[in-house]
């Protein structure tokens, strides 16, 4: 695998420039609105959710409250209809319960791939972003 600094561009799953997931609220490793990555990100946060108020309840349930505020670090919350870039095993684990949140696989990281396949982001494509 080559790192992102040794690519011009970070790459989507569908081979493609990434695209930006989301700036309001801001996301992503880098809080530079992409799901791209590094080797330094061990959650893997490079796939592009659109929230649901059914994905925020589940990832609660599983310790990751994703939906209260946290001045402290800038976080506002999320509702439904943001956008925001989840850990791939998270998405994943989520998938296998049937609760994944819909995909925005333009704004989603290749790096994903080594942990879902993009058959199963297909499954829960939205609509296109760019």
């Amino acid at each position: 695998m080559t790192s992102t600094s040794a690519r011009s561009a970070p790459l989507n799953v569908l081979g493609k420039p990434l695209l930006v997931c989301g700036c309001s609220p801001m996301t992503g490793w880098y809080r530079d609105g992409t799901c791209q990555t590094d080797p330094s990100d061990l959650g893997q946060h490079s796939i592009c959710c659109v929230m649901t108020e059914a994905f925020l309840r589940y990832s609660k349930a599983q310790g990751n409250d994703l939906s209260t505020p946290v001045p402290a670090f800038q976080f506002p919350g999320l509702k439904p209809g943001d956008r925001w870039c989840v850990c791939a095993p998270r998405w994943k684990q989520a998938y296998d319960d049937g609760m994944a949140p819909l995909v925005c696989l333009e704004a989603t990281e290749d790096r994903a791939l080594s942990v879902v396949s993009l058959d199963q982001l297909k499954e829960h494509a939205h609509q296109s972003i760019g």
